[in-house]
């Protein structure tokens, strides 16, 4: 990212002046997102329908946006996600601003011809509850909804929760000097605390908490605050019992099922985007040998034991999609790499079985041994970033009253979320990806269509189905799901004609990108012969033969 200009700098410092903590200014809150979708939904009638699947248990609407033409459930279609962890904020905005300028640019060729062959159902927060803490006059980053929990099993309810100890507005970090501690200041920068490395005969000097108090004086801060079940930890792929903010079972929450059941009900999705903490776009994920036995019955393909790695043509995919996303952003290195069980862009590829990509959207590049908060405030002195950096305060803490305790570290959020003059520009590029992407769906066609006759009044029709999109017809790891819709080839003969070989209806098997599978029939009689194929996620083709 380049400095900003002194120009820019003077108007941050205007807008500094009426809101002391500008950095939470800049992205739209639940209502102002929920004003858009109405407003869109208004302006492109023909073209875009919105509603809300649910309410949170903090009463905020899970809001859908439905954008194509036609029959809009019957062509392939993509599902795009935002919001699935709440301290992503970046990725609401990535999600709604995809909707707003596919359909400003609605009026053009390519964008038109888009729509008459793709469909969007754009989620632009699903995570509200949490995502709300940004714009709450107390700020701390949040993954878990507005359900009241006992997260640490001591049969009390958010009984910890966070407070502001230097009365800034904003949760950072408390450090106390304790001999026993494991923390010492960063060398490479004091405003950073690190575990000392003993190995290099460093001994820790100071413990590190979250801002607060040890109300429940169980040795823990902080530990059951308001809320919650995390929604990228509430899916059914990898599911983690009595984890934290997993929720008392898998879809446990309306807005993790209404979620579900709406994706569950629509088979012509083909691909999904999470724009979340899990990441294959800027490293894609990689196959390994599986634990399953492959048998084929017919056309269907048995898996013994659950998936635990991406399938090999789907790998091809993500790498071909991987590398286009890295040429349009311009984004450098790899996302932070977030393992999280039941999370969103797994159980999309797993258990919902179709293509999944996920991407934080921006981020910092770290090199590999740096410590990323030490490389933050390094990028942020160069580009000037203002409110990013709570100096340390010295404060009386009721828990440690003959100790030194301090308040103070990076300020929430601003890590996981660009400077906001950068959110246009991403939007920009991310729309231009998923349009690219979009253009590579699975499409089918009819090849090589002949004609013999084969004499007394008998012809002999062949003729190749054939994916000309680079996205299969379905996923590999999609094969035996019962979610997803078989390719069906239907024959329909004229009155007075008869099929004497090969089936009137029958299963077109997997296609990949630009593959073909060949069929033949024998009819006995002349006349017109209609054929169609197709499914939900690939659409319906069809044209027709005279034999004579």
């Amino acid at each position: 990212m380049k400095t900003r200009s002194g120009l820019l700098i003077m108007a941050i410092t205007a807008i500094i002046s009426i809101h002391p903590n500008n950095t939470y200014c800049q992205y739209r809150d639940h209502n102002q997102i929920a004003a858009t979708v109405k407003k869109l939904a208004s302006q492109y009638p023909s073209l875009c329908s919105a509603r809300s699947l649910t309410k949170t248990a903090g009463g905020k609407d899970i809001w859908l946006i439905t954008i194509g033409t036609g029959d809009r459930d019957n062509k392939p279609g993509i599902a795009v996600v935002g919001g699935t962890d709440g301290k992503y904020i970046l990725g609401r905005e990535l999600a709604l601003g995809f909707a707003e300028d596919l359909l400003t640019g609605s009026g053009n060729t390519e964008t038109n011809d888009l729509l008459n062959r793709v469909t969007y159902y754009i989620f632009p927060d699903v995570s509200p509850d949490a995502s709300a803490q940004y714009f709450a006059p107390l700020k701390y980053e949040r993954n878990r909804n507005a359900r009241t929990t006992d997260e640490d099993r001591d049969f009390l309810y958010d009984e910890d929760p966070f407070e502001d100890l230097n009365g800034d507005n904003v949760i950072t970090l408390l450090r106390v000097e304790d001999p026993a501690g494991k923390y010492i200041k960063s060398k490479e920068d004091e405003r950073v605390m690190v575990i000392a490395e003993t190995e290099k005969g460093e001994t820790g000097t100071f413990s590190v908490f979250t801002e607060g108090i040890d109300n429940d004086m169980d040795g823990k801060f902080n530990e059951d605050g308001e809320g919650g079940v995390s929604f990228n930890r509430n899916l059914t792929y990898n599911y983690e019992e009595f984890g934290p903010n997993s929720g008392l079972y898998p879809v446990s929450e309306p807005e993790t099922r209404a979620v579900v059941d709406f994706l569950y009900d629509r088979f012509n999705v083909y691909m999904v985007i999470a724009f979340g903490p899990q990441d294959n776009l800027a490293e894609p994920m990689k196959a390994r040998e599986q634990p399953r036995e492959n048998e084929r019955q017919g056309s269907t393909r048995r898996i013994r034991g659950p998936l635990t790695s991406i399938l090999g043509t789907d790998e091809t995919v993500n790498k071909l999609v991987s590398d286009r996303y890295r040429e349009i952003t311009r984004l450098k290195g790899k996302a932070p790499a977030v393992k999280e069980p039941g999370n969103f862009m797994e159980w999309a590829y797993y258990h919902y079985g179709r293509y999944s990509f996920g991407t934080p959207g921006w981020w910092l590049n770290v090199e590999i041994g740096k410590n990323a908060e030490v490389e933050f405030l390094r990028f942020a002195d160069k580009e000037n970033l203002p409110d990013v950096f709570v100096p340390w305060k010295e404060i009386k803490h009721p828990g440690f009253p003959d100790k030194k305790a301090e308040v103070g570290g990076i300020m929430p959020f601003v890590m996981y979320n660009p400077p906001v003059d950068s959110v246009a520009p991403l939007i920009k590029l991310h729309s231009k990806f998923i349009r690219e992407i979009s253009a590579m769906h699975p499409e089918l066609e009819f090849l090589d269509i002949t004609t013999e006759n084969a004499g007394s009044n008998i012809f002999r029709l062949t003729l190749k189905v054939h994916n000309k999109g680079l996205f299969a017809t379905n996923t590999e790891a999609g094969e035996p799901n019962i979610w997803t819709r078989v390719m069906r080839l239907s024959l329909e003969p004229s009155a007075g004609q008869k099929i004497l070989s090969g089936h009137k209806v029958q299963r077109i098997d997997r296609l990949t990108g630009d593959e073909s599978a060949e069929f033949s029939w024998l009819i006995s009689g002349k006349g017109k012969v209609g054929i169609s194929a197709g499914a939900a996620n690939t659409g319906q083709i069809s044209t027709s033969v005279e034999l004579k």
